[in-house]
Formats: structure tokens, sequence, C-alpha cells
């Protein structure tokens, strides 16, 4: 058996290699950037220069497809498998989290004498055992969640001059976001120029908040509302980085020997990002490439993104075009066989290695079936928001199940479901085969460990916890028996904020208590009018159970603690640890 950290153990076999210096890789994935949102692809508005010369030197993945939205994508994208195997299908509400058991690309090339790093958005956990550095990654520069600046991030930050997460401890930087991702990738590139290094650059643009120096987005203005030039500006600001991270890659003498892949994460945002549709998912502003919809919204524009692929020593065909259909998964099998690695036995990827298609000019590939699904609930809903993919045919389900015969209509404007009664049923049964075959586990949770040497305290946040309707719901695995500290709060301790007030600093609502209940245990505090924190001190058996967190104003109101510190303080007393006794999640989060 071999252990590639934390959360993973297993055996690896191996994968056939050639006898020469195994290739770098660089992943660099943006957040929320079209398809449509690149020169080479025929933009009208943004410039990409740097993009467009990595398009004329690279393989181009054209029908490359991933989830709607960040977190499955990036969850399938480490594993290989489709995101709902992985506990993935959410964003929030304890669905963002990568299952433990789970095998990341990160693992393998560690496993494999690869030196690995990440630099941006991880959101797919901040807590033990979900971490990056719990997951294969041993460098680890990153913003807290899905956004840097929310809630739930460090206190703050606003993409300039933030404070972010190095190695599990906050660190202050000078300058904007997208730079410093990228200048300390580079530092990284450049201590491990000597030795095979897997660096997944995931930058946070152009997410929104739309916030970039004025010189980028001002070129946009007159051509555009105010919000695409800020997103334009955005993409100006990544393509000048990435000129910066080529230009570097060639100066080191590594251009030839790097696979260099670039991809977003999903489509354009609708609502503040983008793109601007209509009622129907059509384009009133910005350019998609002649596709519909837009990020969790459905149809082409949603999940087709686009994928490019150097590394010249590999006998990559520059300039060449792949129209054949592939996805995200499909990169970690590709990436063994390119890099020659060990795989984990009896590794089950949904993926398929793409090898052949980007090393060779024709080579026979059998047809295949592919799905997208959107979810964002606590549990899956079958026929819910569901895509099938072949080379021919889109079927879609929003509120009924259309048919579009994709390379005819491209913009999918022509339901043919009705002509075509046959193909929407041998579709619709190639859906319930796979969701029969990918939600054996949908039923299982997520735990977030407490009482661990790995991390103590565990700072829970409220974006984890399991949604019922205004109550949230942490499940949590007590890894000790012990006495343990909680402190409940509304704001993050680097906020310096009282309980009582709002994010400007007012005190909005008195409130007067505070509750915790975990397990079988309820307790009360009263809360003061200065207090920070409402603390509690609970004995625990180690074991899985459910906990909730919550304040009480004068008037009943119920306001969520945004934040509970957990933290063993030792052994637990006999008298009061048998008072205790562990709920049951599914009691808990299905009643």
């Amino acid at each position: 058996m071999k252990n590639l950290g934390a959360a993973t153990v297993l055996v690896m076999t191996r994968c056939s290699s050639k006898n020469r210096k195994k290739p770098n890789v660089i992943l660099v994935m943006t957040d929320d950037q079209g398809y449509g949102d690149i020169g080479a692809h025929g933009s009208p508005y943004v410039k990409t220069p740097n993009l467009d010369r990595l398009h004329r030197e690279s393989v181009r993945l054209t029908n490359f497809h991933v989830d709607p939205c960040c977190s499955p994508t990036r969850a399938s994208l480490l594993t290989g498998q489709y995101s709902a195997r992985t506990g993935v299908w959410h964003t929030i509400g304890g669905r963002s989290l990568l299952r433990k058991d789970k095998i990341t690309m990160a693992d393998v090339f560690r496993f494999n004498g690869y030196k690995t790093a990440i630099f941006g958005k991880w959101h797919l956990g901040d807590n033990y055992p979900f971490r990056p550095q719990d997951r294969g990654f041993e460098e680890v520069l990153i913003h807290k969640s899905g956004v840097a600046g929310n809630t739930w991030d460090y206190w703050g930050n606003d993409y300039y001059d933030d404070t972010y997460i190095r190695n599990g401890k906050p660190e202050k930087f000078e300058g904007y976001c997208n730079s410093i991702w990228f200048d300390e990738a580079i530092k990284f590139i450049r201590k491990n120029r000597e030795k095979p290094f897997f660096c997944f650059l995931s930058t946070n643009i152009p997410h929104a908040p739309l916030r970039v120096d004025d010189k980028y987005s001002a070129p946009y203005r007159s051509h555009v509302s105010e919000q695409l030039a800020n997103y334009y500006g955005m993409i100006s600001k990544f393509d000048e980085d990435m000129a910066t991270l080529l230009k570097e890659l060639k100066e080191l003498e590594l251009e030839e020997n790097t696979i260099l892949i670039f991809m977003s994460d999903n489509g354009p945002c609708p609502w503040y990002g983008g793109i601007k549709i209509d009622d129907n998912g059509f384009v009133e502003e910005g350019y998609s490439a002649g596709m519909r919809g837009g990020k969790i919204w459905g149809y082409e524009n949603a999940h087709r993104v686009p994928c490019f692929i150097r590394w010249p020593a590999g006998k990559i065909v520059e300039g060449k075009d792949i129209k054949k259909l592939t996805a995200h998964f499909d990169l970690l099998p590709t990436l063994i066989e390119a890099c020659g690695l060990e795989k984990p036995d009896d590794a089950v990827f949904d993926g398929k290695s793409l090898m052949p298609l980007i090393t060779r000019q024709e080579v026979p590939w059998p047809e295949r079936t592919l799905f997208v699904h959107n979810q964002r609930v606590d549990f899956p809903e079958k026929y819910k928001d569901y895509q099938v993919l072949t080379e021919r045919w889109r079927l879609i389900k929003r509120n009924n199940e259309e048919l579009y015969e994709i390379q005819k209509d491209p913009g999918q404007k022509f339901d043919v479901a009705a002509q075509n009664p046959d193909i929407v049923h041998v579709l619709h049964q190639k859906y319930e085969e796979w969701w029969e075959d990918i939600s054996q586990n949908f039923d299982a949770y997520d735990e977030i460990i407490i009482g661990s040497e790995s991390e103590n305290p565990t700072i829970l946040y409220s974006h984890d916890a399991h949604r019922r309707n205004s109550d949230r719901v942490w499940v949590i695995n007590v890894e000790r028996n012990g006495e343990y500290e909680f402190k409940a709060s509304r704001w993050p301790v680097e906020a310096n904020k009282r309980i009582g007030e709002n994010r400007e600093g007012d005190v909005t609502s008195v409130i007067n208590q505070a509750h915790l209940s975990i397990g079988n245990i309820q307790s009360a505090v009263y809360v003061e009018p200065n207090m920070k924190f409402a603390r509690f001190i609970i004995h625990l058996i180690a074991g899985t159970t459910c906990m909730q967190a919550w304040f009480q104003d004068q008037k009943d109101n119920m306001l969520v603690a945004e934040f509970v510190s957990v933290k063993r303080l030792g052994p637990a007393d006999p008298t009061e640890i048998d008072k205790y006794r562990p709920s049951d999640p599914d009691q808990k989060l299905k009643e």
C-alpha cells in the first residue's frame, strides 16, 4: 500500500513510460470565462493577443465540456470522474467538499516524484481533510471559499492587497490577485525547474466581483456596458499575466518539455459576468461564439469551454482542432499517459486518455455519450436540468425535454424533439442508465473532522453547512473523545466585530442569546453587547454527529452563526461525556 496523503491510501501500478525526463505540467484555469471570450474564437470585443498566440501553438479541443458551475468542474477535473461521484454537485451547503477517499491529480503527480502546487481558487473545502494540502498539493496559496472577498474568505479581501492562505496560514500580499497567483506560480517554477513539477494555476478572474484597474476596462467602455467592460478588462489583465508566464517558460528553457493546458471552469455568468441573455437563453449583450445559455442556466454555453494543450516535445501538432466530444475528466488519464505515470491500481475513470487524438493526425475514435447536469441542491434530483451529449445530438431537460441537432444548429434554436421521438427515447434511456450508475452514494455526507492534530482549532463556515430553510446544519466527525470549546460568531475573528454589528459597523440587532445544538446537547448562553463570540464547552464522544449554532435577538428572530471555531482542549470528563449522544445526519437532514 502506498500513502498519498492524509486523505488517500491506494496501490499504484506502472503505466508505460519512455526513457526521458518527465514533462512538467502547468494547468491554467480561469473562472467564468466563456468560450467566446477569446480573440481567436471570434470575439469582436475582448483582445487576447497572448491567448491567441497559445491558440496558434496548441491542439485545441473545440468540443470540450465541463460542469455548468465551478466546484463540480474542479472535482471532476482533479479526479477523472463525473463530479456526482465525488460528492460535489453544488458550490455551497456541504456539497462542494471533495470526498476524502477520492484520489486527485495532485496525489498522482506527487506519488510519482513531482513537486506539486496550487495557486488561486480551490473551492473544494477549507477544512481538514478537504484542503488542498490534504489532497496532494505540497505548496498551497489560495483564497478561501468560492469567491475572493466574500464573507467566508479572509476579511477585507477585495482583489487588491489581500491576505491569502499559504500552506494553512494567512499571509498578506501587495498587488492584484491575478498577478499574485502568476508571480507566486513563477517562483515555484523557478525553484523547481530541475525537477518535474505539476502547477495548478487556478485564477479567480474573471469571476465577479468585476474589479480591475481602469486601464484594462476603459478601452471597452465605448463598445459595451460597464459590467461587460470590467469583465473584458479582467480578461485583458489575465492575458497580460499569461504573457509573463509564457516568457518565463521560454527563458528558463522549459517551454519544450512542459505540457501547458489552458481552460475555463464553466461558461460565462449571465447575471454578473460576461454575457447577458434573454428569458430563453439567447444573447442580448456579449459574445458567445453563437452558443445559447450561460453558467448554471443550461444549453451549450453553460458547459462548452476553451481547452488548449501545448507540448512541443510531445509532438503536439500546432494549430490542430479536435472536434471529437471531450471533457474535463479526460485530462487526468491523458496526463497519466503523457507523463508515463504510475496510476492508481484498479482506478476507474469516467474519462479516457486523449493522447491518440492530440498526437496523431487521424485516429479512429469510438462514438461516446457524455452527460451534464445542474443540481445545486442538497440531495440530487433525478431529471433535474440535465443534458445528454453526442457528436450529433443534444438532449436538453429544463421544463420539458428538447432535442437539438448540434452540428446543423449550434445555436440550439430549433427544437426537433417532436420530429425525432426515437432519438429522444434512446438518449433518455442513456440518461436513465447513467443516473443509475452515478447515484449510488448520493445519500452520503462529507464530514468535516474536528479534534484532529491536522487542524485544531477548526473554523467551521456556514458556507459548508447543509441548508434546511433558514437553518444551517454541519455534519462533523469528532476524531477523538474530548473536551471541546465552541466559539460561535457572526464574523471572522480578523474582522474584530461584535456579534450584533453589521458589515458597516452599526448595531442593527439587539442579540440576547446564543444557541448550540450538537447531538442531544442543547446549550444556550446570554450575549452581552460587546461580545464578539459566544463560548460553549461540550464533552464529546468520537464519531459522526450534527451541529447547529445560531443567535436569537430580542424579537425572537434567529440569525445564523456564520463561523464556529472548534478546539479540542483535552481529555473528556467521564461524568460529562455520559450525558452526550450523537445525532444521526439522516434523521436531522431528511426529516
